[in-house]
């Protein structure tokens, strides 16, 4: 390991965000109320808040081991030289930059993936069948990794193929190219994914007559929403927790409810829940999102571009010959503290854009108290943690934690004669 500038940047990098990672573990665990907060204890027992508890506790103690076992291989593997090992390997073949880049990049993401597998099947089926979630058989497990590593060697080789031919034959303009590239791609990933994507490893069955289609369909004419892509998916074949996400635009917009969220919520309840997921698309959220994505890639690729010219991060790496597939790996360890500024950055305005939605369910509907409901049997179902350290917050939520938007769900008065009345199931 050559100890240049570059090697000191990334090994600071490196090391300073495992031990913010440690503290922060450790500030949260500590952080955990010894009492049920009194606004959750009609859903949590003493029982129930207790195993909430050493789930946290649970997880915590996995993601640090974890997290000290890959910065332990990383080092190692970057200290034996192991990436002009790969690197020599890889242009032995002789197959060109793009073949090669790609064979490089391969053979790294392999490698992660097998070291990352025995974590994966620990978490599945040791923490989360210990607490009641795991509802995954050996076979799903196995057929969605092989179905990952396809759809990732598949779409994510192509689109990899796309940026190492562009960085080696357009010039000093490389990075406005791949920057279309990779733009187009994301915008087609929008369209194609809820039809296409997800339902290779989920069904998605539209939601049946009733008097929960009913609701909606009321709730969706009153607020002006074409809500005809609502489905249910069978959530429950991997674990017993409950969700529901909005993923998609245009004609291929879709609101996927869990099946385990149906069996456990009334109609007003669920209701609302919807209403929230239609409150991030009537806000822009969805856009917002979308538009950061993109300038966020626009500033990757022109830093890229330039850190390709240093010949000093090669060596600061051990590699002999400057390329594009060993930039762009060195590249994403550099750039390690920009990329923890931006998640910061990013959760802050998920954690608005949570808010603004529960604002928007409650103003629609005409209450609060369904989405209030949901909210904490979500909690209670999911064994949520339910005072998080504030730096945990901070640094890791992409949702503000649960109390905080029931207190501001409280302070919603619905004006008299708005908003949606939806008698409860």
């Amino acid at each position: 390991m050559m100890m240049n500038t570059y090697a000191l940047i990334v090994l600071a990098a490196l090391v300073a965000e495992y031990v913010l990672s440690v503290v922060t573990s450790l500030l949260n665990t500590r952080a955990m109320s010894p009492q049920v907060p009194a606004e959750f204890r009609s859903v949590y027992n003493e029982a129930t808040y207790r195993q909430s508890q050493v789930y946290t506790h649970a997880r915590t103690r996995f993601g640090l081991a974890q997290g000290t076992v890959n910065l332990t291989i990383l080092l190692l593997f970057w200290q034996i030289g192991g990436f002009e090992w790969l690197d020599q390997i890889s242009r032995s073949f002789a197959l060109g930059s793009v073949l090669t880049g790609l064979l490089f990049i391969g053979m790294l993401v392999t490698g992660s993936t097998l070291l990352g597998l025995p974590f994966k099947i620990y978490s599945t089926f040791v923490i989360e069948e210990r607490f009641g979630f795991n509802r995954t058989t050996s076979g799903t497990f196995a057929l969605d990794l092989l179905k990952g590593l396809l759809l990732g060697g598949l779409i994510g080789g192509a689109l990899l193929s796309v940026v190492l031919f562009l960085f080696e034959l357009t010039g000093p303009l490389a990075w406005v190219w791949c920057w279309g590239a990779t733009t187009a791609f994301i915008l087609l990933a929008q369209l194609v994914a809820p039809t296409w994507i997800m339902p290779l490893f989920n069904t998605f069955t539209p939601l049946g007559g009733g008097e929960l289609k009913e609701a909606l369909i009321t709730y969706a004419q009153m607020v002006h929403f074409p809500l005809e892509g609502v489905f249910v998916i069978d959530g429950s074949r991997r674990s017993a927790k409950a969700n529901a996400f909005f993923t998609g635009f245009g004609k291929h917009k879709r609101i996927a409810l869990f099946d385990t969220l149906i069996t456990k919520h009334t109609t007003s309840e669920l209701v609302s829940v919807v209403a929230h997921e239609v409150g991030h698309y009537r806000r822009g959220h969805i856009f917002k999102n979308l538009a950061f994505s993109m300038v966020h890639t626009g500033v990757l690729f022109w830093l890229l571009s330039i850190c390709l010219q240093q010949q000093g991060l090669f060596e600061a790496f051990g590699v002999t010959e400057v390329s594009v597939h060993a930039g762009l790996v060195f590249f994403s360890l550099l750039f390690t503290p920009m990329e923890l500024l931006l998640s910061v950055l990013v959760n802050r305005f998920s954690r608005q854009y949570e808010f603004e939605a529960d604002a928007f369910a409650a103003e629609t509907t005409g209450s609060s108290e369904p989405l209030i409901s949901a909210l904490k049997k979500l909690s209670a179902d999911n064994l949520a943690n339910l005072t998080p350290h504030p730096l945990e917050v901070y640094l890791h939520h992409s949702h503000p934690p649960v109390l905080q938007r029931i207190n501001a769900l409280r302070t919603f008065r619905a004006t008299k004669g708005s908003g949606l009345a939806v008698a409860p199931s």
